[in-house]
């Protein structure tokens, strides 16, 4: 906890972030780190709660009373330390996770909750400033070999806890850089790459070996692998994104959202994109609320998008959720992110009939209202609304509706059995696979989800490994 009467004296402070004319003008991160001492501050609001169920809400279990204790004492180092010892990427999760944690917390019973994720935000690059970061050398090796297949926050979490143990580790990506979903799914302007180079030199002294472009299952067989490594991690994404089949949709300028968004963070990267997907001067529609549509938003704005609308399929929430009732669980409430605060148009319970244009482009949206109601089986069933159907132009349409599981290819190359969803099969007992000697973990195995759970599955698909291979582990679960 932090100050015994200090989340009665304090009120949360958010931090702060350039005003919306300046940051559409850069792909930059435009949220600035909290001071030492508003850091202290808010640490100090930390509740002497008895039962901290901010560590159950977060997928890691991060230790949350402890650091913020020690932010409010100014023992940063100390801070660090706790952090990392159940959080590999805090400098990840401290940008782009939505921080189930507060959703938790006790002060949020009838209070704004401690502002958890500021603090990790904080500490992390605290640490680096200091030089805090060093690699964590194994204190001896094993001599077994593994390879860890997709180089996302699951495949890294798991590259560097095998790595930690003492095992030779090879992390394969099929892309040109490391870093999975978060190289090219997340915007700069929410997370600037340089941090995952500056783990990735870190993880090189520890001993992951990067290989970058190589597509397992093609330019690597699955059987060579088997041959090279004594044990394999997949830990790929869910990469098939959600399609819509309605009349007009092979019109050109429709596009799901993975199309899009990476091509503008390698440009940023200083690569050349020909013909790239770009909003400048058009009138952009995102079909998806979530965040990925949040993501192309923000990307339209600063491409220059001459307008913006977004659509959800489901209703809108409610502004407010209803504590009582959903505290501490994830509430189903009214969000705005700040992509959509820099400007777009959002409507709900909308649904796409078709698609109209002319030469092959598209130029125009069809769509209709829809009713949610309950059937008698207490399931959500959606019927239009008649007499609801309207149009809208557009130049550009981005499909953001989530994705159904990973892409045909690397289960398919190692024989590896899918369940009702189409992912791995695989527990998180084990993380052990049908085959023997593959394990799977991260969005390839659990479905589309957050980059913090993918590193807590990245984890605990490490200790998995480190005991198939040693009979035991001392690496944490």
């Amino acid at each position: 906890m932090g100050k015994i009467t200090g989340f009665l004296e304090l009120d949360r402070v958010a931090e702060v972030a350039e005003p919306v004319t300046e940051r559409l003008k850069h792909y930059r991160e435009f949220v600035l780190t909290l001071s030492d001492d508003a850091a202290a501050k808010q640490g100090a609001r930390c509740m002497d709660c008895g039962i901290p169920f901010c560590q159950t809400g977060c997928p890691v279990n991060n230790i949350i009373p402890d650091w913020n204790d020690l932010v409010y004492r100014h023992q940063w180092r100390a801070a660090l330390t706790t952090l990392h010892s159940t959080n590999n990427f805090p400098e990840f999760t401290g940008r782009v996770c939505p921080a189930p944690c507060e959703a938790a917390c006790t002060l949020n019973i009838n209070n704004d909750p401690v502002g958890i994720k500021s603090i990790e935000h904080f500490i992390i690059d605290k640490g680096f400033e200091e030089g805090w970061v060093e690699p964590v050398m194994p204190a001896a090796k094993s001599g077994r070999r593994v390879a860890v297949v997709g180089s996302g926050p699951a495949g890294l979490a798991c590259a560097q806890q095998l790595a930690r143990a003492g095992h030779d580790v090879v992390l394969f990506e099929k892309n040109d850089r490391i870093g999975g979903l978060l190289r090219y799914g997340i915007p700069d302007f929410k997370m600037e790459k340089h941090l995952i180079d500056r783990r990735m030199a870190q993880m090189a002294e520890e001993g992951v070996a990067f290989r970058p472009g190589v597509n397992v299952g093609v330019d690597v067989t699955a059987a060579e692998l088997r041959d090279e490594f004594d044990a394999i991690a997949l830990t790929g994404g869910a990469e098939s994104p959600r399609d819509l089949a309605v009349p007009g949709r092979d019109l050109d300028g429709i596009h799901f959202a993975m199309d899009f968004l990476p091509q503008q963070n390698r440009v940023v990267a200083g690569d050349r994109v020909d013909g790239q997907i770009t909003a400048n001067g058009k009138r952009v529609i995102v079909i998806g609320g979530g965040d990925t549509g949040s993501d192309c938003i923000g990307t339209s704005n600063r491409q220059g998008a001459t307008s913006i609308v977004q659509f959800e399929l489901l209703p809108q929430p409610p502004e407010h959720e209803n504590k009582p009732l959903t505290w501490p669980n994830w509430p189903i409430k009214l969000r705005t992110s700040s992509s959509q605060e820099e400007g777009c148009q959002r409507d709900w319970a909308v649904a796409t009939k078709r698609f109209e244009g002319r030469d092959g482009r598209v130029e125009r949206l069809v769509a209709t209202r829809v009713d949610w109601r309950r059937d008698a089986g207490g399931a959500m069933t959606m019927t239009e609304v008649p007499g609801t159907e309207f149009a809208l132009d557009a130049d550009l349409v981005l499909f953001a509706m989530g994705f159904t599981g990973p892409r045909a290819g690397v289960l398919d190359a190692f024989g590896v059995a899918r369940d009702a969803r189409s992912n791995a099969r695989a527990s998180v007992d084990d993380y052990r696979t049908n085959v023997d000697g593959v394990f799977a973990a991260g969005d390839m195995r659990r479905g589309q989800s957050l980059v913090v759970w993918a590193i807590r599955e990245g984890r605990q698909c490490a200790r998995a490994v480190d005991e198939y291979l040693m009979g035991v582990s001392e690496l944490p679960r």
